[in-house]
């Protein structure tokens, strides 16, 4: 089978491998839909992930697709069954599963190689976080799940309702999401990015207003705070970039008493500078969030499959597995928001 194999920065290639087989609790997956994501076009330009997967690794974590084979012990599925899962699973034994943070569990799993014709799914996957597609939903649309559930954790942190007025800083896929749902929500929503044609996007889906900060001569932080609760700032501020400099200006934005998501990861080693009379003084509330919950991943489901999440807004277009490379370089140049990869 062809199969997408990351060797290093920007060294992604396809590749005949094996069709894997199901180990004991294991399923192996037909991929109908894998989606490509943010976190993917990081790995890609940056060549690794110090968490997910070292190189020379399969790619790719976002999919759906039918089981086609079962291994031992597995009997909640039966093959030909149409499934999506987390790209992660937690162990439920640790420390903080133990105390309900399963995202940070010690013995997380992560799954990769959805940028295949075949995916084999763990058996820590299979038992935690592998749900059968309701019928009707199609296979692009539940391989948002686990995108929305790592947006539906973070807005569970830093929750945003009516009376909130909300920016978020990044045009991409997670800051598109995150608008989504805050919209659904009631809040009021604003967005920094530099694309033209995703801000597009994110006034169709119901963002208040954009500001392309190409084109505010360097004053993005001061005309965004200005139209902000009566030029107070934001009472909260998603940070969805992975910039340190974001990371800065997220908290020079917010208004007194307010709270700021620090969701975009940055490269690691990074660090950033506060100003710690702004944070003490002004009571700012800062929360790193990472990743998601099984919790939430089943609530991405649900939604997606109520049909009020904006999908097709997100699912730019279509393309084979042989042309993930020009995927990626299309969102590199920010002319597209999701790519539907069909291998």
């Amino acid at each position: 089978m062809r199969a997408a194999i990351l060797h290093g920065q920007e060294d992604l290639r396809l590749e005949d491998v094996p069709v894997p087989r199901a180990g004991p609790g294991e399923v192996i997956v037909r991929v109908r839909a894998a989606t490509t994501c943010g976190t993917d076009l990081k790995v890609w330009l940056r060549g690794g992930h110090a968490r997910m997967l070292v190189p020379p690794a399969a790619f790719g974590h976002e999919f759906a697709g039918e089981v086609a084979e079962l291994g031992p012990d597995v009997t909640a599925f039966r093959v030909g069954d149409r499934i999506v899962s987390n790209n992660s699973a937690p162990c439920g034994t640790c420390f903080f599963c133990g105390r309900n943070q399963p995202n940070l569990c010690e013995n997380l799993v992560f799954a990769n190689g959805t940028y295949a014709e075949y995916f084999r799914l763990p058996a820590a996957h299979v038992k935690h976080t592998a749900m059968k597609i309701p019928d009707g939903v199609p296979f692009d649309r539940a391989s948002l799940a686990e995108p929305l559930a790592c947006v539906l954790w973070g807005l569970e942190n830093t929750p945003a309702g009516k009376s909130d007025e909300l920016v978020i800083m990044g045009d991409g896929p997670i800051g598109l999401m995150f608008a989504a749902e805050a919209v659904l929500a009631g809040a009021t929503v604003r967005m920094i990015g530099g694309s033209d044609s995703r801000l597009a996007c994110a006034r169709r889906i119901g963002v208040a207003e954009t500001f392309n900060y190409h084109r505010t001569d360097g004053r993005t932080i001061q005309l965004v705070k200005a139209a902000s609760n009566g030029g107070r700032g934001p009472d909260l501020v998603v940070e969805a970039t992975g910039k340190p400099d974001a990371w800065q200006q997220a908290v020079e934005l917010v208004r007194k008493g307010g709270r700021v998501n620090l969701f975009g990861g940055c490269p690691k080693g990074t660090t950033v500078t506060f100003d710690t009379e702004r944070i003490h003084y002004d009571h700012i509330s800062l929360h790193g969030v990472f990743h998601n919950t099984p919790e939430n991943f089943r609530k991405a489901l649900a939604r997606l499959s109520s049909g009020s999440f904006p999908a097709h807004e997100i699912l730019s277009e279509e393309r084979p597995l042989s042309e993930l490379a020009a995927a990626f370089d299309r969102m590199r140049r920010r002319e597209v928001v999701k790519v539907v990869i069909r291998p």
